[in-house]
């Protein structure tokens, strides 16, 4: 599976210093939202592994990465270029409309 999991320990490694597009999945394994965008990140991991990386972070495993990065409701999802920030989108969301904000920081 193309899709990382990320925790405090590597993340600065897999998604700050990384050389591409990441696409960071904040979810909770009893979170029926997140259940069903888990299938779309999926997809969009294999789609466009060849121009980013994706990985999921578990909230209740990572409150403090959570915290970080503003998570108040998941799924969040953050799409991080360089370090930085570049779009978010909270709450589930169309497999499109993530996939042409990629393509619009690409």
């Amino acid at each position: 599976m193309s899709v990382l999991s990320l925790s405090k320990e590597n993340f600065e490694e897999e998604v700050l210093k990384a050389d591409k597009l990441v696409m960071v999945d904040f979810y909770a394994d009893w979170c029926g939202p997140c259940q069903m965008m888990s299938p779309v990140i999926d997809e969009i991991a294999e789609e466009k592994k060849d121009c980013i990386k994706v990985g999921k972070v578990n909230v209740d495993e990572n409150q403090d990465l959570a915290g970080e990065y503003g998570v108040m409701s998941i799924p969040t999802i953050v799409l991080i270029k360089d370090g930085e920030v570049e779009k978010s989108f909270v709450g589930v969301r169309s497999k499109s409309e993530i996939i042409d904000a990629i393509e619009a920081i690409l």
